[in-house]
């Protein structure tokens, strides 16, 4: 996905089930991609994501972040870590092929496939403003704060 490109037209679903399209999501939005819930990267992350919402909502801007997880375990790491952060699920993959952010990883000398932590912020406008590929969890969402503050 390339600097001004459109929201895709995917849904996703909340935990309590509801579908949500990305392109109705209030403008300007982050939308971030995580591998699994529960594990400490992604623990991690949308802890940084709930500790500055209300940054986030002051500056009109919503919060999502999508994994492949089904809406039951978004619940539980929802009410497990007291997050904040709106979180989606992604089970048929198409938000992951959209974005870009579906491929193949390694671990401890393994190959296999799975979502690369990636973020998004989009303007006011529908369009991508930034990207972030491969993202390191610690000062990310701190960092897309300020990004979207420069918008």
């Amino acid at each position: 996905m390339d600097d001004g490109a459109t929201i895709p037209a995917v849904t996703v679903t909340t935990p309590d089930g509801t579908p949500i399209r990305l392109v109705d999501l209030v403008l300007p939005a982050v939308i971030y991609f995580y591998p699994k819930d529960d594990t400490s990267g992604c623990t991690r992350e949308a802890q940084d994501f709930s500790a500055l919402a209300d940054g986030f909502a002051a500056a009109g801007t919503s919060v999502l972040g999508i994994s492949k997880d089904p809406p039951a375990s978004h619940g539980k790491f929802i009410a497990k870590h007291g997050l904040t952060v709106g979180l989606a699920s992604d089970e048929d993959g198409s938000a992951c092929d959209a974005f870009g952010v579906w491929g193949e990883k390694q671990m401890y000398g393994k190959t296999y496939m799975g979502i690369e932590r990636a973020t998004f912020l989009f303007g006011a406008d529908g369009r991508l403003a930034k990207a972030w590929r491969k993202v390191r969890v610690p000062g990310h969402a701190a960092a897309v704060l300020e990004a979207v503050h420069a918008l």
